[in-house]
């Protein structure tokens, strides 16, 4: 029946455009969300099959909803350094429980990391961040970088403080030639030792001979302490502590000679606790004035003249900050000025992101529509780059929701027009009968 067949079309106009209205809403109310991605309405006509000859019956609408996950957002930047946005293709891959591994991974481009009280990194949509380790040059140390299971929840509390210990002192220093034999003169190095804890050591210079010197190492000492600390040998090879380094220099002032032939020294018995430590000095290269120098004093006595004295060692310090690069890498910084790589951060993409079925907010899951995953590194492929303290913003055109709304509520209105005169028209064929 023709009337039964109008009223049902208008029912379903009701719905779709209801459905519409609550889109707009939804979308309305996610403008500022970072990373939500526009819902859209699609309409299709449904035709019935019972159409006969001379008579007609309405078929109506049916709807249905879907988001572009490929449309990109305006980034905007930040000044929190674990912000991070996808500018281009794919996933960050985030969890809901930190103990839910490995079956709870989920995926989202909402940026918006910073630390919780456990020390986890988590979004404001309370997802976690998940990362894989890597050692301290950067390199990924799990088995397969496009296995999900390499993946782990981005923990800053197990990132302790550091200290370095001094592996190599670098010396930029004239010795003077017009001093005379056995004259001495005195300096002082600091290094750490692996507790990251300073020690001083003397080391004092005699001419022995034309262009020829000997150095003379201390035992360390406790820089806060003043107490000795250690033992010092020059040469680890020979049998006894050795304390004493010789060099000669050409007549151009340029080195000709070390003795040890690689200088350092080795430190044994730290009374801190740390490890026994092994130090190279650098003093240039034979033939060449790029270290240790020997050319008159500039000065009216002969003196050392030290342009340069420098250790790679650190004392010890605690985390500082954590930051993301735009290669994906998380950094720990330390109060001491050490930067060490901790994770990786890797970019999901999808043969089809518009198949992901939606959990919640910006949140999606995989399934057989989106086609398997891979993990790559930012950039790479098709994945797209990270833009570090940035978030990537809302799809949402207020200005095109409202017209949306707008066409929506009329159509709704003319729906139930036609609802409220199908019922007049039943109320008139009613009163015919009777």
């Amino acid at each position: 029946m023709s009337l039964n067949s109008a009223l049902n079309a208008s029912v379903s106009g009701l719905r779709a455009q209801s459905a519409a209205v609550a889109a707009v809403s939804e979308n309305i109310a996610n403008a500022s969300t970072a990373a939500y991605k526009t819902r859209e309405i699609a309409f299709k006509s449904l035709v019935t099959g019972n159409q006969t000859s001379g008579g007609f019956s309405s078929g109506g609408v049916i709807f249905s909803s879907y988001q572009d996950l490929a449309q990109q957002g305006q980034i905007q930047a930040f000044d929190t350094s674990t912000f991070v946005a996808i500018n281009g293709n794919g996933f960050f891959v985030v969890t809901d429980d930190v103990n839910n591994q490995p079956s709870g991974y989920t995926y989202t481009r909402n940026g918006s990391f910073s630390t919780d009280a456990q020390g986890f990194l988590i979004n404001t949509e309370g997802y976690y961040l998940l990362g894989q380790r890597t050692d301290d040059l950067g390199q990924v140390i799990s088995g397969s970088s496009n296995d999900l299971n390499s993946l782990t929840p981005i923990d800053v509390n197990q990132i302790s403080g550091t200290a370095q210990s001094t592996t190599e002192v670098r010396f930029d220093m004239n010795l003077p030639a017009d001093a005379a034999a056995l004259d001495t003169f005195g300096n002082s190095i600091e290094i750490f030792d692996a507790l990251g804890v300073s020690h001083t050591i003397s080391i004092t210079w005699t001419k022995n001979a034309a262009n020829d010197w000997t150095a003379s190492f201390a035992d360390p000492v406790q820089t806060t302490t003043g107490l000795t600390s250690g033992t010092i040998d020059t040469d680890p090879l020979t049998a006894g502590v050795q304390t004493t380094i010789n060099v000669t220099f050409n007549g151009d002032g340029s080195i000709a000679s070390f003795t040890p032939a690689a200088p350092g020294f080795d430190i044994t018995g730290f009374t801190t606790g740390a490890l026994n430590s092994s130090v190279s000095l650098d003093w240039g290269t034979v033939g060449q004035t790029n270290g240790l120098t020997q050319f008159s004093s500039n000065t009216t006595n002969a003196g050392l003249e030290i342009y340069l004295i420098d250790q790679d060692g650190v004392r010890f310090g605690q985390l500082s900050e954590i930051t993301i690069d735009e290669t994906g890498l998380v950094t720990a910084a330390f109060e001491n000025g050490v930067r060490l790589p901790v994770y990786q951060i890797p970019i999901a993409t999808f043969p089809n992101p518009g198949g992901l079925s939606h959990v919640e907010g910006t949140v999606y899951d995989e399934n057989e529509a989106a086609g398997n995953y891979n993990l790559r590194l930012p950039g790479q492929g098709n994945a797209g780059n990270i833009i570090s303290s940035a978030l990537e913003q809302s799809t949402t055109d207020t200005s095109e929701e409202f017209n949306k709304m707008i066409v929506a509520q009329q159509a709704y209105s003319s729906a139930a027009q036609v609802v409220s005169t199908v019922d007049e028209m039943f109320q008139d064929l009613i009163s015919a009968v009777r």
